[in-house]
């Protein structure tokens, strides 16, 4: 077990994040477009993500998550599709940010929990990206590629930590070697002491509004918002004309045709809860209906827990292909440790797929796994 990175300390006397220290965090920071996406989804009863995913062909998984959670904004053609899918005007779906009635703290508790959870560790996740915006800035030959070739400091990895994604002691062991490095210093502590002295002294005045100035992250979701108005007043083609929700239709189960030893209609269901989001391949007892074109080896495995966050609610039961590959945008089942992780399917800008979990908070290069313990989420079932 490797040891904890201490956090980075409030200063002496301070028991409490103070008002000084609240205009340093931003802690919506993350959220640039605020929607209705989750409000009209439970209006039409719909209660997973992943059900309305199914409804939307054209935007993956991962991306309508990021979408109703308010975490990129989406494209006219995509509110055209939720709205055609929910049955309501485009428009509908958008916030007014500046409306005196509008709380992100509010909007933001359903989809994020209630903030802010943890404000020491959210103030060291804001100066170590400022640190490290100063860092780079005050060097130009520490480009994004310098970094990941000499310091061996991804692109991605380097975009989540000078966008304040987590503390330093959440990083794993080698992030957190490549950064001491980076700065120079022996050890956690002392990079710790480090950003505190560079705060401490202004050397972080100027960078720290770029990461967590809650004007700019309004101005920027302001501007944006106005432009996707101006964008769905313009009349859209037939094709994207709204349309009302698809009736889902009723549970078929299939039989194999006579002779036909691949075709599958009912799967067991597998699957008992671990810690750190793990889940044991013990048979339920129960039995899911399998999508067309799953593989004779698919099989169903019942979550227990909420590992990916509230759009894959803990009891829903997924159906695995052992046979296929996932692809970017969807979800994985790799085995770790003996058991089976679920995670969300990505790829950096270098094309290397990489799998994430919410719960706990995990990152796994799906490209090193053996693709023998690699196996493709096909649909969801929820109870």
């Amino acid at each position: 077990m490797s040891k904890k990175s201490p956090r980075l300390q409030l200063q002496p006397g301070q028991d409490q994040v103070t008002e000084s220290a609240l205009t340093e965090i931003d802690f919506h920071r993350a959220l640039v477009f605020p929607n209705h996406v989750r409000k009209f989804r439970k209006q039409l009863n719909i209660g997973s993500l992943l059900e309305l995913s199914e409804r939307l062909p054209a935007i993956t998984y991962i991306r309508l998550s990021k979408i109703e959670r308010g975490e990129i904004f989406a494209r006219a053609d995509e509110l055209r599709a939720l709205a055609g899918a929910l049955g309501i005007e485009p428009e509908n779906l958008l916030v007014d940010v500046d409306d005196p009635a509008f709380d992100i703290a509010a909007w933001a508790e359903p989809l994020h929990g209630p903030s802010p959870a943890d404000p020491e560790g959210e103030r060291g996740a804001v100066l170590l990206a400022a640190a490290l915006r100063a860092r780079r800035a005050g060097d130009p030959a520490l480009t994004i590629a310098a970094i990941e070739q000499h310091y061996g400091i991804a692109p991605v990895i380097l975009s989540r930590i000078e966008n304040a994604l987590k503390p330093l002691d959440r990083w794993n062991d080698d992030v957190r070697t490549a950064l001491r490095r980076l700065f120079g210093v022996e050890d956690d502590a002392a990079l710790l002491a480090r950003i505190e002295s560079m705060h401490a002294h202004g050397g972080l005045d100027a960078v720290l509004p770029l990461v967590a100035n809650p004007e700019i992250r309004l101005a920027k979701s302001r501007t944006r918002i106005a432009a996707l108005r101006k964008e769905l007043a313009v009349p859209a083609g037939d094709t994207q004309a709204v349309v009302p929700p698809p009736q889902r239709p009723a549970p078929h189960i299939e039989k194999p045709a006579e002779g036909d030893t691949a075709t599958v209609g009912l799967l067991p269901v597998f699957g008992t809860p671990l810690p750190g989001g793990l889940i044991a391949q013990t048979p339920t007892g129960a039995l899911v209906e399998a999508p067309r074109g799953a593989g004779p080896r698919a099989y169903g495995l019942r979550l227990g827990r909420p590992t990916l966050g509230a759009g894959l609610p803990g009891r829903a039961t997924l159906v695995v292909d052992p046979d296929r590959y996932p692809s970017t945008g969807g979800l994985a089942v790799v085995r770790d440790q003996g058991a089976l992780r679920v995670l969300s399917v990505t790829a950096d800008r270098h094309g290397k797929m990489l799998g994430y979990s919410e719960n706990p908070d995990l990152e796994v290069a799906i490209d090193t796994l053996d693709p023998a313990d690699v196996a493709a989420v096909l649909s969801a079932v929820f109870e």
